[in-house]
C-alpha cells in the first residue's frame, strides 16, 4: 500500500518526486504515460499525473439538434472530443494505480481550474469522496516540501464546487446560445456554425459599443497657440494659458496681439518636486497589459509563456489577482539567488544592501496565491520571448523594493503683450526605482532652461494650429483584458481566451481591435431579440454567486437552478423571433467573410475583386466573377494569410501579408512574374548560372544534393535538389560568391 500523489501535469509530477523523495525518484512507465515511485519517512509513495483535465462537460444522452439541453455530467474527456483522445491513457494510469493506494493527495494547481481537475480524478477514477491537498504557489523544491508537510486533510471543496459551477454555467450558456444561433442560420435557409457564452457576448458588446462610438464621432474644431522663442542660450516652447479655444474669434483676436512681437518676458517661473513610488507587483492582468506595452507579446502568449516559466520553476504561479507579497517568501534569500544570476548581480547587491526590504504591494489581495515574483532559481529559457517575459518579471519583482523615484515639474510662465503662454517640463531628479525597473521606465523627460523673473525671451515664431478633437481609442488585446476586469467579467485565466475566441469567429479583427460587420450586426440582432444574451450585468450577477459559493454563502444548486431559469426565458424569447435573427446574422456573415477576405481589385478583368478562398488542396485567391474572369493565384499552405490592403508598387497586383509563428510578417506580391522577384546584380548572375548548370554548388546540410533555382510564390531561393529528402533552402545572395562555386567540365 502507499500514498498517491496526484498532479495536474507531468512536469509538476516529476519536480514534486524530486523535492520529496529520500533519495532519487524511481521513473516508471505504463503505456507511455510516466510516474514516480519514492519514500519519503517510512512511507512509500507514488506521484502520478494528469494532463489537464481528464474529465469533460457533455449531454448525458445526445437526442439530436435540441436546446435548451440542461441534462449535463461529467465524462472521460476522451469520450467527448477526438483531441482529447491522448488523455485515455493517463486516466487509465491514474486508476490502476489508485487500487493499490490507502491514501490521496491532490497536489495540482492551487486554484478553481486545479481542484476540479483534482475533484473530480477522486471522485470518479479514484471512487473516494474526499483527499488530502497540497497548496503551493511555485514548484521549488523548499515549497513542495512545506507544502506536503502542512497538507489539508480535505479536498478544497468551496473552491472546487466554485468551479465545478462555473464549468456548468459556461457550458449551459455556451452550448444553448450558440445552438440557438446556428439554428437561426439554418431556419433562414443557410448553415454557418456561430458561438457565443456567458462573458463571451458582453465582451463582444463592449467592442461594438466603442467601435459605434467611434463611427457616430463628430470632430469638433479648436485652435491652439504655440510660442517659439530662446531664453538665456535656450530653446523654448510655450502655449497659450487657454490650451485649447474653441471659438476661433478669440483665438484670432490673441493672435493679432501677439503675432508681430519679438520680445517676451517671463512672469513666473516655478518648481514643485513629487515622490513618484514603485509600481504594485504583478497580478495576471498587469503583467498581461505590460508585457504588450514593452513588447508587444498578445495577453494569450503572455500567460502560456507565465506558465512555462511557473512549471520550470523560475517563477510563482502566474494566474493570481494579488499584487501583494509576504515577508514570508523570504526577500533576501530570493534577492540572494538572483544574484548569482549576472545580469541582476549589481542590481540585487543595491537592494539587500538595503536596511529592510518592504514591496510596495498594492491592494488586490487573491487568497490562493501572493502576486507573481521570480523564485531565483536560475533558468534554461528557449527564446527570446521566454527571456523577455522571465526580465520583466524579475525587475518588476525589485522595482517593488527600491527607493521612490523624485520628479520636478518646472512650469514658466512667458507674458507677451499681457497674453500668457505656459511652458512645461518634468525631469527625474532622483532615479530610485527607475534604475531597477531599466528598460521599462516609459516617462518622458523634458527639462525646461534656468530663468529667473523678468528675463527676456526671444520671441521665434508665434503660431496657431488648426486642430480637431479625436475619437476613442480602439481596445488593444491587454486594455479589453483591462476593461473585462474593471468590469468584473471572466475570470483572470480566461479573459485572454475569450477574446481570441472573439478573434477566431471573426466577430473582432485588428491590433488596434475592431468589430467587424458580422461583429456588430450580431450584438444589434441579440440586443434587439435577446438582449439578455449580451447582458454584462447578468453575467457579473453571476459571477459575485460564484464567489459566494467560495466564501459559503450559497450553495452550488441554488446557483444553477437561477441560471437554468434565466436561460429558459432567454430561449424562449429567442425562438419567437427565429427566422428573423437568422436573416440578420446570414447577411451580416456573408458581408463579412466578404470583407475579411478582399485582396483588391482583379489585375486581369478589372471588374471584379480578388478575394481568398478555400478549395480541396487549401487557400487560392480568385476573381468573384467567376465564371466569365478565372483568374487564380495561388496562396502559401504553410503562413497564416491576410489582405495587406496595399498594392505592389512595380506591377500594381494585391499585395498579401503571411505570418508564420516566430517570424516576422512578410508582405509579397501576388504576381509570380512580378519584376520585383527578380534579383539583381551578382546574386541575380549567379542564380542564373546555377539553373543553367554552369556552376554547381553543393548543399551545405546533406552533401548529396545539388542547390538548384526554384521559384515560389515568394521570389526565387535556392533549394536542395534531394527535396523532400532534403528541406533546405537559402536565399539569393546568401551563401558562397561566384568564385567559390566550381566550373563543370563538359
Amino acid at each position: 500500500m502507499y500514498e498517491l500523489i496526484i498532479c495536474e501535469k507531468p512536469s509538476a509530477a516529476k519536480k514534486i518526486a524530486e523535492s520529496l523523495a529520500n533519495g532519487k525518484p524511481i521513473k516508471e512507465n505504463l503505456n507511455g504515460v510516466p510516474y514516480y515511485k519514492i519514500t519519503r519517512g517510512n512511507r512509500d509513495i507514488v506521484v502520478a499525473c494528469a494532463v489537464g483535465h481528464l474529465y469533460g462537460l457533455a449531454e448525458k444522452e445526445k437526442k439530436g439538434w435540441r436546446f435548451p439541453v440542461f441534462d449535463i455530467e461529467w465524462k472521460p474527456a476522451s469520450e467527448i472530443s477526438k483531441k482529447s483522445g491522448f488523455s485515455k491513457k493517463y486516466l487509465s494510469v491514474i486508476k490502476k494505480l489508485a487500487k493499490e493506494a490507502d491514501e490521496f493527495t491532490i497536489a495540482c494547481d492551487y486554484d478553481q481550474e486545479g481542484s476540479v481537475i483534482g475533484k473530480n480524478i477522486i471522485v470518479f477514477a479514484c471512487k473516494r469522496k474526499d483527499a488530502n491537498r497540497m497548496k503551493f504557489s511555485t514548484l521549488t523544491k523548499d515549497d513542495l516540501i512545506e507544502s506536503y508537510e502542512h497538507k489539508t486533510q480535505h479536498l478544497d471543496w468551496e473552491q472546487a464546487n466554485a468551479g465545478d459551477t462555473r464549468h456548468h454555467l459556461d457550458f449551459y450558456n455556451g452550448i444553448n446560445y450558440s445552438r440557438a444561433l446556428t439554428s437561426s442560420i439554418k431556419a433562414a435557409g443557410s448553415f454557418k456554425l456561430m458561438s457565443t457564452g456567458r462573458v463571451q457576448g458582453p465582451a463582444l458588446k463592449i467592442i461594438v459599443d466603442r467601435e459605434k462610438e467611434i463611427k457616430a464621432f463628430k470632430p469638433v474644431p479648436f485652435w491652439q497657440i504655440e510660442l517659439q522663442g530662446n531664453v538665456n542660450k535656450a530653446d523654448i516652447i510655450a502655449w497659450h494659458k487657454e490650451d485649447k479655444f474653441w471659438d476661433k474669434k478669440k483665438a484670432d483676436k490673441v493672435m493679432k496681439i501677439v503675432k508681430n512681437e519679438k520680445k517676451a518676458v517671463v512672469d513666473k517661473a516655478e518648481k514643485k518636486q513629487f515622490k513618484q513610488q514603485p509600481p504594485f507587483p504583478f497580478d495576471l492582468t498587469s503583467l498581461q497589459v505590460e508585457a504588450y506595452r514593452c513588447h508587444y507579446i498578445s495577453p494569450k502568449e503572455t500567460l502560456q509563456i507565465a506558465q512555462e516559466l511557473y512549471t520550470s520553476g523560475v517563477i510563482s504561479y502566474p494566474r493570481t489577482s494579488s499584487q501583494q507579497l509576504s515577508d514570508k517568501l523570504g526577500f533576501k534569500k530570493i534577492l540572494t539567488a538572483l544574484s548569482k544570476q549576472k545580469q541582476y548581480l549589481a542590481l540585487t547587491k543595491k537592494l539587500l544592501s538595503l536596511k529592510s526590504l518592504k514591496p510596495n504591494n498594492g491592494k488586490k489581495t487573491d487568497p490562493a496565491h501572493p502576486a507573481i515574483y521570480p523564485t531565483g532559481n536560475v533558468p534554461n529559457l528557449s527564446n527570446e520571448r521566454e527571456q523577455k517575459i522571465y526580465d520583466l518579471i524579475v525587475k518588476r519583482f525589485m522595482a517593488t523594493f527600491a527607493e521612490h523615484a523624485v520628479r520636478e515639474i518646472m512650469t514658466i510662465d512667458v507674458n507677451c503683450k499681457d497674453e500668457i503662454f505656459i511652458a512645461k517640463g518634468t525631469r527625474t531628479v532622483e532615479k530610485g526605482w527607475h534604475i531597477f525597473y531599466d528598460p521599462y521606465v516609459k516617462i518622458e523627460e523634458e527639462e525646461l532652461p534656468s530663468v529667473n523673473k523678468n528675463d527676456v525671451v526671444d520671441v521665434k515664431k508665434i503660431k496657431m494650429h488648426d486642430k480637431e478633437t479625436q475619437p476613442p481609442k480602439r481596445y488593444t488585446p491587454a486594455s479589453i483584458i483591462k476593461e473585462l476586469e474593471k468590469r468584473g467579467l471572466g475570470t483572470k485565466a480566461t479573459r485572454s481566451e475569450i477574446v481570441d475566441t472573439l478573434f477566431r469567429r471573426g466577430y473582432v479583427d485588428g491590433k488596434a481591435i475592431e468589430a467587424t460587420n458580422l461583429g456588430i450586426k450580431t450584438v444589434e440582432t441579440l440586443e434587439k431579440y435577446a438582449p439578455k444574451i449580451v447582458d454584462e450585468e447578468l453575467t457579473r450577477h453571476f459571477e459575485e454567486e460564484m464567489e459566494k459559493i467560495i466564501e459559503n454563502k450559497v450553495k452550488s444548486e441554488k446557483v444553477l437552478d437561477e441560471a437554468k431559469e434565466k436561460i429558459t426565458e432567454i430561449i424562449s424569447d429567442f425562438k419567437k423571433h427565429e427566422k428573423e435573427i437568422g436573416k440578420e446574422l446570414l447577411d451580416a456573415s456573408i458581408e463579412t467573410r466578404d470583407e475579411l477576405s478582399l485582396l483588391g481589385k482583379c489585375p486581369n478583368c478589372k471588374n471584379g475583386e480578388l478575394h481568398m478562398r478555400k478549395g480541396k488542396y487549401g487557400s487560392f485567391a480568385a476573381c468573384n466573377k467567376y465564371p466569365k474572369c478565372k483568374t487564380t493565384f495561388s496562396l502559401p499552405h504553410n503562413a497564416l494569410i491576410k489582405p495587406a490592403k496595399e498594392e505592389c508598387e512595380v506591377c500594381k497586383y494585391p499585395m498579401v501579408l503571411a505570418i508564420k509563428r516566430g517570424k516576422r510578417p512578410q508582405n509579397f506580391c501576388l504576381n509570380k512574374k512580378c519584376p520585383s522577384k527578380n534579383v539583381e546584380g551578382d546574386a541575380g548572375k549567379e542564380a542564373k548560372e546555377i539553373a543553367k548548370g554552369i556552376v554547381e554548388k553543393e548543399c551545405p546540410t546533406c552533401k548529396e544534393g545539388k542547390l538548384v533555382l526554384r521559384g515560389s510564390i515568394y521570389g526565387k531561393f535556392f533549394g536542395c535538389s534531394k527535396y523532400p529528402k532534403c528541406m533546405y533552402t537559402e536565399k539569393l545572395g546568401e551563401g558562397p560568391l561566384k568564385e567559390d562555386f566550381k566550373k563543370n567540365k563538359s
